[in-house]
């Protein structure tokens, strides 16, 4: 499994993903969309809006945030198999 992690370190809501996967044993690659050339743009070629944290899974982009909600714990618990 490859988990590439957009974020940035002002982000809130990317704290609580990072913190979210480290709690689980989950490793991941971070990339800072503030300090990483390209990567805003990646974002918004993907998702269309330049919306952090975004999970890409084995290449797949996931958004593990609803805006007003913050940090999908249930459904980001069941994705990766692991309790909540």
């Amino acid at each position: 499994m490859e988990l590439l992690v957009y974020s940035a370190s002002w982000c809130r809501d990317c704290r609580e993903a990072k913190r979210f996967l480290t709690t689980h044993n989950i490793p991941y690659q971070e990339i800072d969309i503030e300090t990483t050339p390209g990567a805003a743009e990646q974002v918004m070629a993907n998702v269309g809006k330049r919306a952090i944290p975004q999970f890409v899974l084995d290449g797949k982009w996931i958004q593990p945030y609803k805006p007003g909600r913050g940090f999908l714990h249930e459904e980001m618990s069941e994705l990766f198999g692991v309790a909540k």
